[in-house]
């Protein structure tokens, strides 16, 4: 089960780092900066603000309910995984020592080797499969992040004509000092957090009208 391990340390909202580049919100779109007298280019000076990821994946909602589905079928997965691996090894010692004791014809000895074979690549296939599905919902989600804080920030946006928003990540480390007054994560996660509770509360209403 070790790709699958793997994949389980990593899983818990790797989604979250596809954040970290670059945010950017092209207001002054094709302006890259001014000419100054003599013909030559000036920094131009933009609106500037940034959104602390690490702060983003603790609080908001939408986030930390994807967490807990995976933990979820993280447990479930490792579990399955773990009574099949259990069964095989039991299978094989129980064979080992058929054969040692000489209690095993040829005929049964084959008979078990093929089996214990079967087994062991079955649960490769199942392993392999399971890694699979979760890094193809890992992908969709991944995507459905992205396109909720790409969604968020272009309307959050309108009104405050930011040129540039930034990620920004203490684990990550990309950016080493930030000045806090540029920080607008407090309004993103309350704005992302409230359009996930309003899509909540409409998927609920719908879920009441179809069991009633």
């Amino acid at each position: 089960m070790k790709n699958l391990a793997i994949l389980f340390s990593t899983l818990a909202l790797v989604g979250v780092l596809a954040l970290f580049g670059l945010r950017m919100s092209e207001h002054n779109s094709g302006k890259a900066g001014k000419t100054d007298n003599e013909g030559g280019q000036v920094a131009t000076q933009g609106r500037i603000a940034y959104v602390n990821i690490d702060t983003l994946e603790a609080n908001y909602e939408y986030l930390k309910t994807k967490k807990a589905d995976f933990e979820e079928r993280k447990k479930g997965m490792s579990s399955e995984l773990e009574r099949s691996q259990k069964q095989f090894q039991q299978d094989y010692i129980s064979a080992e020592r058929k054969a040692q004791a000489g209690t095993l014809t040829q005929a049964e000895y084959e008979s078990t080797a093929k089996r214990l074979q079967q087994m062991k690549q079955s649960l490769e296939a199942r392993e392999a499969a399971l890694t699979e599905k979760l890094l193809t919902e890992q992908d969709e989600f991944n995507k459905d992040l992205q396109k909720r804080l790409d969604g968020f920030l272009a309307d959050y946006n309108k009104d405050k004509n930011f040129d540039y928003i930034f990620s920004y990540s203490k684990s990550v480390g990309l950016i080493m000092l930030v000045n806090e007054e540029l920080d607008i994560t407090d309004e993103v996660i309350a704005g992302m957090n409230e359009l996930y509770a309003k899509e909540t509360a409409k998927e609920n209403k719908e879920a009441k009208k179809k069991n009633k």
